[in-house]
């Protein structure tokens, strides 16, 4: 187990109450996440967690370095395995689209993740990252209580020029970016709109093409 999963085995219950404590957020990224996703085809969420967007979103697999949280997952039909997006356990070519939530902030190696995330793919397959972007109110918010964060203290945020940057480099292509969270969060109390592009909303999602030729 690694540093950074360690607050995931040790607090799973905490993590998994925060989508029901902030409802309006969570639903906000959901809907956000499913613009961009494919409807069809087989899926792989890394970084599973609980299940709580691959459940409603129907991704298929998902892995995740906890087994405490994968226990939730398994639970919500996530077929599930245990392990890190640096070195996934499936077969080159076995997916239609991969779904990364929140996960590049805590990955050790996050462009061996994203390599591993082309590798996985079909030739011409989807990658959709969500995350929250480090200039925004929120991301902001995180980083001045990271300190005091059992989740982000390990934490690493990124802007959405950062995460461009480093699809690019690992080969993705054809991206397309929508964003929501327009408040901090205790002021989340509706769903917020699915805009189109960055710069406002502070979660934000992007949805890549795997590259054309297998990297090495």
């Amino acid at each position: 187990m690694t540093v950074t999963a360690e607050p995931f085995v040790q607090y799973h219950q905490r993590y998994d109450l925060w989508f029901e404590e902030h409802r309006a957020a969570y639903l906000s990224e959901l809907l956000a996440i499913r613009a961009l996703l494919p409807w069809r085809g087989w899926g792989l969420e890394i970084g599973v967690g609980t299940g709580r967007f691959a459940q409603p979103l129907g991704i298929q697999f998902g892995i995740d370095p906890s087994s405490e949280m994968l226990n939730y997952a398994k639970a919500r039909s996530v077929m599930t395995a245990q392990g890190v997006g640096e070195a996934l356990p499936f077969l080159t070519a076995t997916f239609d689209y991969v779904l990364i939530v929140t996960t590049i902030c805590f990955a050790h190696d996050v462009k061996a993740m994203l390599r591993e995330s082309a590798r996985v793919l079909r030739v011409g397959g989807v990658l959709v990252v969500g995350f929250v972007d480090r200039t925004s109110p929120l991301g902001q918010a995180y980083l001045s209580q990271r300190a005091r964060n059992v989740f982000y203290q390990y934490a690493t945020f990124y802007s959405p020029a950062e995460v461009e940057i480093l699809l690019t480099e690992t080969g993705f292509s054809n991206l397309e970016w929508a964003q929501t969270i327009f408040k901090t969060l205790p002021n989340v109390q509706e769903i917020a709109p699915v805009v189109a592009g960055t710069g406002r909303g502070s979660f934000v999602v992007v949805r890549a093409r795997s590259p054309v030729e297998r990297l090495r």
